[in-house]
């Protein structure tokens, strides 16, 4: 016997087809959607930490900032102290300078023939004021000066005959070039 069917095979299939092709769909949308939520949730973390990573960088960020302007006070606390140091230094080169030359000036005195009434300074020049008992005593005066390790040499300005107490004296000045100094 012949059975025929009188369903409508085709158009059950499609609906079949048409049916399969929307829970793969369905199945393909939940699965696109699951796999973007769980990609959210991994990139959101990794945000997280790169955040949290980035605040503790900045954290030690500041902190040695904190510590560069630190440093750099420091620094210009140095340069201030080696400044002083300098000029300590400086200071202690030249302190001795006025009391080795007012030694060495009394050195150079003729004695018991001289003296010096006055003496000046004025950057590089001495100038010298006295009273000697003749010219001969001012010249060797001078010749004393020249050798000296204090001064180049003297230069008389000018003498004069004076009379002091009944003495006829000799009133004199000169101006010395000071020799630079060396430093220890």
């Amino acid at each position: 016997m012949i059975r025929i069917n009188l369903l409508p095979y085709r158009a059950a299939r499609a609906k079949e087809n048409i049916r399969k092709q929307v829970s793969i769909f369905s199945l393909l949308l939940v699965f696109v959607t699951l796999a973007l939520w769980y990609s959210i949730l991994h990139f959101n973390k990794e945000i997280e930490s790169l955040e949290t990573s980035i605040e503790g960088l900045n954290r030690e960020i500041a902190t040695y900032k904190a510590q560069a302007d630190r440093v750099t006070e420091i620094e210009k606390a140095l340069k201030v102290l080696e400044q002083k140091l300098g000029v300590i230094e400086g200071l202690k080169v030249v302190r001795r300078v006025p009391v080795d030359l007012m030694d060495s000036l009394t050195r150079l005195i003729v004695p018991d023939r001289m003296w010096i009434t006055s003496l000046s300074f004025d950057g590089k020049n001495a100038n010298l004021s006295g009273v000697a008992f003749d010219n001969r005593t001012v010249a060797d005066f001078m010749t004393n000066i020249e050798d000296s390790e204090f001064f180049n040499g003297a230069e008389l300005n000018s003498i004069q005959l004076q009379t002091i107490r009944g003495a006829k004296l000799r009133q004199f000045q000169l101006v010395c070039s000071k020799r630079p100094q060396k430093t220890k």
